[in-house]
Order: structure tokens, then C-alpha cells, then sequence
């Protein structure tokens, strides 16, 4: 309904700013040689009482917007009234009023669809008629009212045509876009699948005992697959962005919580790039999204390692006026100044010698940049050839702490999982061998299910796909399960599909979601957290 409101109310204003101009075009005319001021007085009392009630009318629309038939042809009788009006009281020097006619028809036309156009089209040529029957001078000028008249009529038909063809390009686009989005999501899922296999697949090779040559070549493995998925879901995110679909949901965070738990996922690409990834502990906690936060310092990140190898990564955190600033500097080559105004476009890479070896395509800092815009943070990038660069993600609003800080223990953590009991349920074979293989290479006891019909266990936590096929979802098996169990046995999704879709369909059923590819890392901290859920409880 925003539409029509915004339609209609547009009329309204432009109607109010064209009698205005009106009002002043038959006050200058008096003035003109030959011409009395007396003569078109009355055209403009008759104006400015127009322009009265057209004031009126475009409060009453602002005041009840919606789709109204009557008050639409009210207007436009109001306006053919109006100008009529002004036409045969003001004579030959009034002829330029016949352009606010043109407007009245095409405004309610292209406004409003071609049904109106056809109205407005019918009640021009009625006024146009009254005209050429009240004035003798156009009386005197057949061919000038026929031309008035044809032009009145040619003008909306054609106007007609270019809706037409406008309404089929939008419902041809509209319909591209949805076959677009269907098959983007359906790819997205069918390509997650492998990566997140081969990922967990490579994990479990990575935990097992290798000798040197073979290690390496696990490296090689997941760092190519870690630039895949890395590439899969820029391009994703930036589909996403394009489409407007993403909104940030504000919650306070730690965030030395969440940029640990950044580290922890890329210590592993950190140790290929030959990088040594240092954070310095802070205590702030601030409000804003953490997932579109963690992408935006995991694309910067990701850069560093391209561009920064062998060399060190520093994150700080410092507060400046009411907010917080995430400072991250690599001591890499640098971007040199020409190159500086161009870095956060689209598909924009500093290229240099050796540089095929450097993989992406350019989107990370676009990403960062249009995830600040959306969450009103401020991305400040400074380099400096030889010397380095540091980006600054700015304005990030202080939050009250939400609950007590815990302190962690990472040589206590290891081994929380073993023992662990965890119902796997997944529908692709693949995927269900390597999470499985992996969980229990972790030390935990797998349950492992391809299918959640009839399904009966006494796990500690359920990690479940979402999609399950035709029988059950993922969710769906996850409250069986609980009510089965008696309790809210603590669970967790694995999904392909667009998370935002899940999330809605979670309502406050406290499941938690990765989405896929899962790293290792951040499918292990998210089971250990999951494992102190079920000792409290």
C-alpha cells in the first residue's frame, strides 16, 4: 500500500505546486502590453480557491492513504475544472494552460495504471469540448481545437503502449528473478553439501597420525577448499546485500568472545600464510549483529593472509567517544595511494607481479564496506607501500554487559567432548560419514541417523540437518526428540538454505544454526558450548 500512498500523495503535492505557478503566470499577464489586470482577476480568485481546495485534498490523503476510485476521478475532475476555467476566462493568453491538461492525463496515467489514463484521456476531451463551446475565439480556430484534441488523444495512447510494455518487462523481470533466486538457493544448497563433506572429510585425515609429505598434502587440500568456500560465500553474501533481503539483528556481544573465536577458526589458515595472529584482550561489549560483524572482520582477515604472509596480524580494540574501534594491521606490502579510492569496488584487486598466485576475485572489502553501510559502522582503510595496512571498523555503540564474563580455559576445553553423546541426523550419505567420522574422532559417541522417522535416543545433544526430505525437518525432528526426552535437550542445525528462512521458523525453540560449509573449528566450539548447556541443565 506504501505505493498508492506515495503515488496519490505526489499528485497531490505536484497539483498544489502547478496551480501555484498558474496562480503567478495569469497575475504576470496583466501587466503585459494590451492587457488588463482587471481581465483575469477573476481567473485568479478562481485559482487561488483551487489551489485552496487542493490543499485541503492533499491533507485528506495524507491523512486517509489507500487505493480510492472516487477521490482519484475527484482530482482529476478538480484539475480538468480548474484549467477549463482558466481557458475560457483568460482567453488566447491562457492557451499554455492546455499543458497542465497533458499533465493531468499522463500524472494520472502513469501513476495509477492505464484504466485511469483512459478515464483522465475521456474527461480531457469532455473539458476540451466545454472549452471550444463557451469561447468563441477557439470557435474561430476549428483546426486548433481538432490539433488540441488529437494530440490529447495520440498522447495517451502512446503513453498506453509504453505502460504496457513497461508492466510486461517488469513481470518478466520480476519472474527472472524469482527463477534467479530459486536457483541460486538451490545451487547453494547442492554446492555446500560436497564442500562441507570434504571439509569434515579432511578434518578427520588431519586428526589422524600422518607423516610429514601427507600432512602437507591435507594442507593443500583444505586451504584450496577453505578459498572455495571463502569465494562461495562472498558471492552469496553479495547476492544477499543486491537483493536487500539482509537485515542486521542487534544483540550485545563480547567482543572479545567473538573476535577469540575468529581466531581460533583461521589458526589454521593464519599457519599457511605464515602469519602469527595476535589479539589483544579487551572487556567492551558493544550492540550490534554479530554474525555480519564476524563476516566483516573474517573478509578482512582473509585479506591479510593474501596480501600480509609471513609477517604479523594485530587486532586491537579502543574505545573513542561513545563507541568502539576493531583496529586489524598486517605488516604486509601495502597499497599504494592511486590505488587506495578503488580498493573497497566491486571485483577491484591490486594487482602485482607473482599475484596469480593470490586467489579471490576482489569482493571482500566490498562486502566489508556495504555490511558497515548496513549497520551504520564506518570502514576507514590506511596503507602505506612497504609498510602495511590497517583497516578500522568505526562506530561500533557500547552495550550493557548481558551476563558475567567467563574466563576461559583452552587446556581444560579439549577435552569436554569426550563422551559426549550426540545424535547425528543427516539425509546425505557423504555428509553423514565425514560428520560422523569426525565427531567421534573428537571422542564423542555417535548416534547416526539418515532419516529422523521414529527416531529414538538418549543423546546429550542432537545435531540435526535441516533439510530431512519429504518426512520431517530438521526442526521438526529436534522438538520430537525434546518432547520424546522430556526436556529441552540442546541442539543444534546444520544447514545449506538461507539462514535468515531458518531462523524465522526457529521462533524461541534456543537451537543453534551453522550454516554450511562448517568449519571444524567452529562446529567444535559450538559443541562445547552446547555440552555446558547440558551439564548446567
Amino acid at each position: 500500500m506504501k505505493f498508492v500512498k506515495d503515488a496519490e500523495l505526489d499528485q497531490a503535492n505536484l497539483r498544489i505546486v502547478v496551480a501555484a505557478i498558474a496562480l503567478v503566470y495569469i497575475g504576470l499577464l496583466g501587466f503585459l502590453p494590451g492587457q488588463s489586470v482587471a481581465r483575469y482577476v477573476p481567473v485568479m480568485i478562481y485559482i487561488g480557491l483551487f489551489l485552496l481546495v487542493s490543499i485541503v485534498l492533499r491533507q485528506v490523503i495524507a491523512r486517509w492513504p489507500g487505493h480510492y476510485p472516487a477521490r482519484r476521478i475527484f482530482g482529476m475532475i478538480h484539475d480538468y475544472t480548474g484549467t477549463s476555467f482558466g481557458l475560457v476566462v483568460g482567453g488566447e493568453a491562457a492557451l499554455p494552460l492546455y499543458a497542465v491538461m497533458v499533465w493531468v492525463n499522463l500524472g494520472n496515467g502513469m501513476r495509477y495504471g492505464s484504466r485511469y489514463l483512459a478515464i483522465a484521456t475521456g474527461l480531457a476531451l469532455l473539458a476540451l469540448l466545454i472549452v471550444y463551446r463557451l469561447t468563441p475565439l477557439w470557435q474561430a480556430q476549428p483546426f486548433m481545437v481538432l490539433m488540441l484534441m488529437i494530440t490529447s488523444t495520440v498522447i495517451p495512447i502512446y503513453a498506453h503502449l509504453l505502460l504496457e510494455r513497461t508492466r510486461k518487462a517488469s513481470e518478466e523481470a520480476i519472474a527472472a528473478n524469482l527463477e534467479k533466486s530459486r536457483f541460486l538457493a538451490q545451487a547453494s544448497h547442492d554446492l555446500r553439501q560436497p564442500i562441507h563433506s570434504i571439509g569434515l572429510f579432511t578434518a578427520c585425515l588431519r586428526e589422524a597420525r600422518l607423516g610429514d609429505e601427507e600432512r602437507r598434502l591435507v594442507d593443500n587440500i583444505d586451504r584450496s577448499l577453505l578459498n572455495v568456500s571463502q569465494l562461495f560465500r562472498s558471492i552469496l553474501d553479495l547476492y544477499t546485500l543486491d537483493n536487500g533481503r539482509l537485515l542486521p539483528k542487534y544483540q550485545a556481544v563480547h567482543l572479545d568472545e567473538l573476535l577469540a573465536d575468529l581466531v581460533r577458526q583461521n589458526a589454521e589458515a593464519a599457519r599457511w600464510a605464515g602469519v602469527e595472529l595476535r589479539l589483544r584482550p579487551c572487556a567492551h561489549w558493544v550492540r550490534v549483529d554479530p554474525a555480519l560483524l564476524a563476516t566483516m572482520v573474517q573478509n578482512v582477515l582473509s585479506n591479510c593472509f593474501k596480501y600480509g604472509g609471513q609477517h604479523p596480524v594485530l587486532i586491537g580494540v579502543r574505545k573513542r567517544g561513545d563507541g568502539v574501534v576493531i583496529d586489524i594491521h598486517d605488516q604486509g606490502r601495502g597499497i599504494a595511494e592511486e590505488h587506495l579510492p578503488k580498493v573497497f569496488e566491486e571485483f577491484y584487486r591490486v594487482r602485482q607481479q607473482r599475484d596469480k598466485d593470490v586467489e579471490g576475485v576482489g569482493l571482500g572489502l566490498s562486502i566489508v564496506k556495504r555490511l558497515g553501510q548496513l549497520m551504520e559502522l564506518d570502514v576507514v582503510l590506511r596503507s602505506r607501500v612497504g609498510r602495511g595496512t590497517s583497516v578500522s571498523l568505526q562506530g561500533l555503540p557500547l552495550a550493557v554487559a548481558s551476563r558475567p564474563m567467563l574466563v576461559r580455559d583452552d587446556a581444560r576445553q579439549v577435552g569436554l567432548l569426550t563422551g559426549l553423546k550426540v545424535c547425528l541426523v543427516e539425509d546425505d550419505h557423504n555428509v553423514l560419514l565425514a560428520t560422523q567420522a569426525l565427531l567421534e574422532r573428537w571422542g564423542c559417541e555417535v548416534q547416526a541417523e539418515s532419516s529422523g522417522h521414529n527416531l529414538v535416543s538418549d543423546c546429550d545433544i542432537i545435531v540435526a540437518d535441516y533439510d530431512l526430505g519429504n518426512q520431517a525437518t530438521g526442526i521438526e525432528c529436534i522438538d520430537h526428540l525434546r518432547q520424546q526426552r522430556g526436556w529441552a535437550v540442546p541442539a543444534l542445525i546444520l544447514t545449506g538454505h538461507d539462514v535468515e528462512k531458518i531462523q524465522a521458523a526457529l521462533h524461541d525453540r534456543q537451537i543453534a544454526i551453522l550454516s554450511k560449509p562448517v568449519r571444524p573449528a567452529e562446529l567444535r566450539g559450538t559443541l562445547r558450548a552446547l555440552s555446558q548447556q547440558a551439564a548446567i541443565s
